[in-house]
This record gives structure tokens, C-alpha cells and sequence, in this order.
């Protein structure tokens, strides 16, 4: 610490040393403006100054050194960030102080400036940010996160960026080529090519042919193809679309079409492979032919397939609770036939290892999750004698749970979620009865409140916030497993209901992905199932989806976002393809 103390003190005293000119041996001169320096302060900060002053200089006193075409006011901020090792960047200076910095070697402030450039990425910027970065070695980093925002945020980027008109074609190209490009329909990426070419249509109608291979044709939907694809005036009157077309008609209708032109499998594929997923659903644990199971399986739904994660042995649980925070999922109690939990492990999603953190206070099996604020609620359960009414929360910064006011009812089996900042548990078992209720709970005030009891009783359910309302879907009435669900509205304290499940089920996984409502598994009042249905609000249809590998209940459910290893919870391309292939044998 002395010795910190004193290099500060002694650059401050250079410093001053500097605005006085005492001792200086060097005039540099920027745009008719002189700074009186110390040469071998700016050898400290730089190797580019150093081999200069130690090759190219004699043993004068002082010289002068002229530096054509330099802004006066960046060269008073490299040489203040020489002598103090800070400066304050600006939207209006970093481009042009990232260029003088990177010139003169002044890696500290290159550093500066790309992280001040990563922090503003938006979609407005950065393509700018991309292309201004995109010959500088020492922006590697900064270029690489500029490309993943583009291709992340494609759609908002199109929406807002002027920048995107101005990419080369080669540019252009490298973007919608990209698996890694985040677009809800392939549909946006073909608009998006004739925005870029109708900005210049004399220079850019001939680029059609280059960039049409590179839209996905074959994941758009038919009637969108046949009246805006095939039929337009660009695609009609170049002659290098035909194949295309023809290639693409083929990867969308799949049969044998009597057409003239070559047909391309290798194109059929690239024109038909699913782009990845910017959010995975993950299926966790569970219980599957008679015991515990600690199988994860990834849904990808841009490839409509289950993929099992690899990882690392970890202890099998059923009836636990997930949550994400951060690139971690917590597995929160639950019971592996022998042992009931009070245990946390978390996953680190991008080097796939689990990690012990703190223990609940208490030990809960068929326990009811919920993120609120970055905190995991942990909420009811069974211990192994009795049902509970007690709550909890964990703080990951602290790694600490602490007690929360408990609920009203005692209730295992139940499920909860979050919305507009309280807790919602719905249902569950009393150890006697499931349950009708339902309560909230209010962290700034630590109570439990009681809201409209839900239209039948739901044990077993599954509770999940999606389009602004609470869904309670499926459970066990104590009569038999329901393909019912409803919703609350937190604004009329009303319950709804609304269309029920193709398939009745309890103790199954809950989640929304890109907007849809999952069901994932469970026990349908005959065996276990590992059948998948997912429901959209916006049509009030449930619709079935690709079944998970194993049957398994009492599972639990999370969603990760915007990983940037995402592709190892991914279908692979390759093979989605292949077995694509083989189904329609």
C-alpha cells in the first residue's frame, strides 16, 4: 500500500510538474497548440513513444516532436491520461481518442474506450461500433460483442439503425448467414434484404442472387413464400434465382416436384436449417420409472428437439424447485426417495459445473419457487413429517436465505411465480385436502395475503406469470388429474378460465418460451408422461410439441437467455437435419 500511496503521489507531482514545465525535455505539438512533457513519463505509458524517443533522439535538452493531423484536445487527453491514468470519456470524443490511442500503443486507455463503447451498445450503434472496430487488432473483444449485439438484437436493429443501410454486401451477408441470428420468423431476414437494397437499387438489385441463398426459405411459411418470395419483381427477373426457388420449394413442401433446374441437397439443407435459439428450456430431475432421475434435457424450439445436457454427475432430485439468476441454475430442495432437502446447488451454465451454496432453513420437498428483485423464494413444502407454512428467500450476493413472514395456509404440492413485484403461490395440499387458494405476498410490507380462491383445486399444479395475468393449469383435485387452467388478474381479483390441456396432468414443469405457455411431463392419473404441450394467449390453443426423452413428474422447469455458449444446450444443426430426413421416411 506504501508503495501505491507513493507512485500516486510522485504522478501527481509530475503532473504539476508538467502544467508548470519544470524539468520537461519534450515540446509535442498537436494542431499549433504546445505541451511541454516529460519524455519519460510517455515512455511509461506507451511502447510506441518509447522506441521513438530511444532511437530517433539525440542528447539535446529539449525537443520538439509534431503530430500532424491530431486534434489539440485529444492530445491533451493522452498525455493527462500519461500522467494521471485517467480522462474522461465522452460520446463525442471516444471514437477519435480510441484511434489516437490506439496509434500511439496507449493499450490502458484502448481498454478505456472499448469498455466505454460496450457499456453504450444499443441498437442504434452498433453496427457503427462494429464496422468502426472491425480493423483494429486491439478491439478484438469489443468487435466480437458489437457482432453477437447485432445478431441478438437483429429486429430492433432494423427497426432504428441507419447504419444498417450503409453495410457492404459482404457484411451483409456474414450477418444473415449467421445460425446465431435472432429473428421470431425467417421472414424479417427477407425484408430486411430488400430494405438494404432498395436504399441503392441501381448498384444493389443484382446482389438478390448473392443474398437469397443466405434467407432461409425453407422455415418461412408457405403462403408468405408463394406471394412475396417467388413473386417478386427482383427475384423474378434474375435469372440466378430460378435454382433457388426451385430449392426452396423443395425444402418447403418436401416431396418431388417435376421441375426443371438442378436440385441442390446441400442447399435444400443450408435453406432449411434452424437458426439457434436466443432462449433454451430446460427440464431438471424429476421422477422417472420408479426413482429420483438428475437428467437435464434442453428444448430447443427454433428445431422443435430435446437434447440432453452433459454434464458432470449430480445428485438426483425430484419434486425441487429451479431458478435462473445470472448464468446459474439453482436447484432448490426437493427428495431423492430417501433424503428430504434442505440443500441448494447451483449450475453454472458456461463452464457446466455445480456448486453448493448455502442450505434453507428448512427441508423442503414439493416446494413452490419464485424470483421477485433477484432474490429465489422458497415457499412451503414438506419436510418429511408435516406440510409448512414458512418462507424463505436467498440473496445470491450474500449467499444467504432469510425468513420470511410465513402464509396463511400450510400447502406442499403448490406452485409459485411472480408478477408486478409480490409473490403468487396457487393451490397445493394441506396434508388433508388440495386446496382452492390462493395468496400473495408483498415484500415490502412481509405479508401473505389471501386472493380469490381459484375455480377448482389444484394440487400438483402449475403456476406461472405470462402476459400480465397468473396461471394456475392442471394439478389433482383429489378426484382426478385435470386438463383445466385458468387465470387471475391481480387488477379485478378475478379468476378466468381458459382453453384446457390436450392431456391431464399433475407435478409437471412450467415455463414460457418466446411467448408461449409449456406443460412439461408429469403424471397423468395413469402413468408417468413425457408428453409436451405449449399454449398461446393470443389464440387460446394449446398445441403439442416434440415429446422429452424420458418420462418423468415431479420435475421442475427454468428458461435461460442470451447465453454465449447457448449452442451446447442446442440441437445440432447437422443433425436436426439429418433426423428432419428421416422422419418423413
Amino acid at each position: 500500500m506504501e508503495n501505491f500511496n507513493f507512485s500516486h503521489t510522485a504522478f501527481n507531482v509530475f503532473d504539476e510538474a508538467r502544467l508548470l514545465g519544470e524539468h520537461t525535455d519534450l515540446i509535442i505539438r498537436a494542431n499549433d497548440r504546445e505541451f511541454q512533457v516529460h519524455k519519460i513519463i510517455l515512455c511509461g505509458c506507451s511502447p510506441y513513444f518509447r522506441v521513438l524517443f530511444s532511437t530517433n533522439w539525440t542528447r539535446s535538452t529539449e525537443h520538439f516532436y509534431d503530430i500532424p493531423k491530431m486534434s489539440r484536445n485529444i492530445m491533451s487527453l493522452i498525455i493527462q491520461y500519461a500522467y494521471t491514468g485517467s480522462v474522461l470519456i465522452t460520446e463525442d470524443n471516444v471514437l477519435e481518442l480510441l484511434l489516437a490511442a490506439d496509434q500511439f500503443l496507449v493499450s490502458g486507455l484502448v481498454d478505456a474506450c472499448c469498455q466505454f463503447l460496450e457499456s453504450s451498445l444499443c441498437p442504434e450503434n452498433c453496427i457503427g461500433i462494429c464496422m468502426f472496430t472491425e480493423d483494429f487488432h486491439s478491439c478484438s473483444k469489443l468487435h466480437h460483442k458489437a457482432k453477437l449485439y447485432i445478431l441478438k438484437h437483429f429486429e430492433e436493429v432494423l427497426q432504428v439503425s441507419e447504419e444498417f443501410l450503409e453495410l457492404s454486401l459482404e457484411q451483409l451477408e456474414e450477418i444473415i448467414d449467421k445460425d446465431e441470428l435472432n429473428v421470431k420468423q425467417e421472414e424479417v431476414v427477407f425484408e430486411a434484404v430488400l430494405h438494404w437494397i432498395d436504399y441503392a437499387p441501381e448498384s444493389r438489385s443484382k446482389h438478390i442472387a448473392m443474398l437469397l441463398p443466405k434467407v432461409r426459405m425453407g422455415l418461412m411459411t408457405s403462403d408468405y413464400f408463394i406471394n412475396n418470395v417467388k413473386s417478386n419483381a427482383l427475384v423474378m427477373e434474375n435469372e440466378a434465382c430460378a435454382p433457388l426457388i426451385i430449392n426452396a420449394m423443395k425444402a418447403l413442401f418436401e416431396f418431388d416436384m417435376d421441375l426443371d433446374g438442378p436440385i441442390s441437397l446441400e442447399l435444400i439443407h443450408q435453406l432449411a436449417r434452424p437458426r439457434l435459439p436466443s432462449a433454451i428450456l430446460l427440464a431438471i430431475g424429476g421422477w422417472s420409472s420408479g426413482s429420483p432421475t438428475n437428467m437435464i434435457e434442453a428444448y430447443d424450439a427454433n428445431a422443435d428437439r430435446w437434447v440432453k445436457v452433459a454434464l458432470e454427475d449430480e445428485r438426483p432430485r425430484a419434486y425441487h424447485g429451479t431458478a435462473v439468476l445470472d448464468e446459474f441454475v439453482y436447484c432448490v430442495g426437493g427428495y431423492d426417495s430417501v433424503e428430504y432437502f434442505n440443500s441448494v446447488r447451483k449450475l453454472d451454465l458456461i463452464t457446466q459445473t455445480w456448486h453448493e451454496v448455502a442450505p434453507m432453513y428448512e427441508r423442503r420437498c414439493y416446494v413452490s419457487i419464485a424470483v421477485l428483485d433477484g432474490l429465489i423464494y422458497a415457499v412451503g413444502g414438506f419436510d418429511g413429517h408435516g406440510r409448512l407454512k414458512s418462507a424463505e428467500r436467498y440473496n445470491p450476493n450474500t449467499n444467504q436465505w432469510t425468513l420470511t413472514a410465513s402464509m396463511i395456509e400450510r400447502r406442499s404440492d403448490a406452485s409459485a411465480t411472480s408478477l408486478q413485484g409480490k409473490v403468487y403461490v396457487c393451490g397445493g395440499f394441506t396434508g388433508r385436502e388440495c386446496l382452492f387458494s390462493a395468496e400473495s405476498f408483498n415484500p415490502e410490507t412481509n405479508q401473505w395475503t389471501l386472493i380469490a380462491p381459484m375455480r377448482s383445486r389444484r394440487s400438483g399444479v402449475g403456476v406461472i406469470a405470462y402476459g400480465g395475468l397468473v396461471y394456475a393449469v392442471g394439478g389433482f383435485d383429489g378426484a382426478s388429474r385435470l386438463r383445466t387452467a385458468e387465470t387471475y388478474n391481480p387488477l379485478t381479483n378475478m379468476w378466468c378460465d381458459i382453453a384446457s390441456m390436450y392431456s391431464s396432468r399433475s407435478n409437471f414443469g412450467i415455463e414460457v418460451v418466446d411467448d408461449q405457455l409449456f406443460a412439461v411431463g408429469g403424471f397423468n392419473g395413469t402413468a408417468t408422461t413425457a408428453d409436451v404441450e405449449c399454449y398461446d394467449e393470443r389464440t387460446n390453443k394449446w398445441l403439442d410439441v416434440n415429446e422429452m426423452a424420458i418420462l418423468r413428474s415431479a420435475l421442475s422447469c427454468c428458461v435461460i437467455l442470451g447465453l454465449p455458449n447457448m449452442v451446447q444446450y442446442s440441437a445440432q444443426r447437422d443433425a436436426v437435419q439429418i433426423q428432419d430426413e428421416s422422419d418423413s421416411d
